[in-house]
């Protein structure tokens, strides 16, 4: 096990290598000057020229590459020319936002999901397994932005019952911090409930019809004790590389939803620096949810085996 850990960091290390030269260059892919998005359209050619020596726009791009990737190795992802603040705090208070909505999102997602599944498996072709479906295919075919205006629509200007949009910190109160984040983990979490349901039933039909369920079923074990011993712990290794796949794309990919409900999180900072053209934001956003991946495919791996202790050797 601990071989296998070591194998997959020596892996990550030109993995991540080679996304940061992929960060870096489809960054300067952009339309437009970040220069003059900071100076304005109106400033003069010396003012501009002034804003690319200072930030070393002006050099080589192998240059500024190793400039840039030389300071991520030393914990220094830059700074942002629009804020005039380290990326690297930008982050820090950003991500623990994000953070927390993915985990919400991902609670609710896993909670639903996997109950729907293996309720639908168990009880294939019955009512359960017909209404299972309809959700899923429900959750994963609702746009999140329209899913988004319509329960700020219902739930905050009809009932008045949550508030629209904004963000309150779990450390200054924990239940307006609920609240203010309950309708978009709702919106997040139902594709993936749908997504991760569907896998679910998937896997848990193929592990009710294997051979190990057949023989502790002809022991005299009862359905439940099959069910939940036998079948799903079988079943849940794919659903763990899925459930880590997701969370990752909810840290890099809550933009339209962080948009709708005014979250100052991960998404709105990217999608504000690359609208002002702030390449060390951009790169630094992107470089950390890459490594978030990389981290979460480990503990993917780590979860296989505790899962399937067949697969430790």
């Amino acid at each position: 096990m601990i071989r296998l850990i070591g194998k997959r960091l020596l892996e990550f290390i030109p993995t991540l290598l080679i996304l940061s030269v992929i960060i870096f260059l489809l960054q300067r892919l952009l339309p437009g000057d970040p220069a003059i998005a900071l100076a304005g359209e109106e400033a003069g050619a010396e003012l501009i020229e002034q804003i690319r020596q200072q930030y070393g726009l002006d050099r080589p791009l192998p240059l500024q590459y190793f400039d840039w990737i030389g300071g991520v190795l030393q914990g220094d992802l830059g700074q942002s020319m629009r804020m005039r603040r380290p990326v690297l705090d930008l982050i820090a208070s950003r991500l623990p936002v994000t953070l927390q909505l993915a985990v919400m999102a991902m609670v609710l997602a896993l909670g639903v999901g996997l109950v729907a599944g293996v309720i639908a498996a168990v009880k294939k072709r019955s009512a359960w397994d017909y209404g299972a479906n309809v959700f899923a295919l429900a959750g994963i075919s609702v746009p999140n932005f329209w899913l988004g205006i319509m329960m700020i629509l219902v739930f905050s200007v009809t009932l008045n019952w949550l508030p629209a949009s904004g963000y309150v910190s779990p450390f200054e109160d924990p239940a307006r911090s609920f609240l203010s984040l309950l309708m978009p983990s709702i919106v997040l979490g139902s594709a993936i409930a749908g997504v991760i349901m569907r896998h679910t039933r998937s896997a848990m039909l193929q592990a009710l019809q294997s051979d190990y369920v057949r023989t502790a079923r002809a022991k005299g074990l009862d359905e439940k004790t099959v069910v939940i011993r036998h079948a799903m712990r079988n079943a849940l290794t794919p659903i763990i590389t899925l459930g880590a796949l997701e969370f990752g794309s909810l840290l890099g990919g809550a933009v339209l939803t962080e948009q709708i409900f005014n979250i100052p999180g991960f998404g709105k900072l990217i999608v504000d620096a690359v609208y002002n053209r702030d390449y060390a934001v951009v790169q630094g956003v992107v470089l950390v949810t890459a490594l978030v991946y990389v981290i979460l495919s480990l503990l993917a791996d780590i979860g296989y085996m505790l899962a399937n202790p067949k697969l430790r050797g």
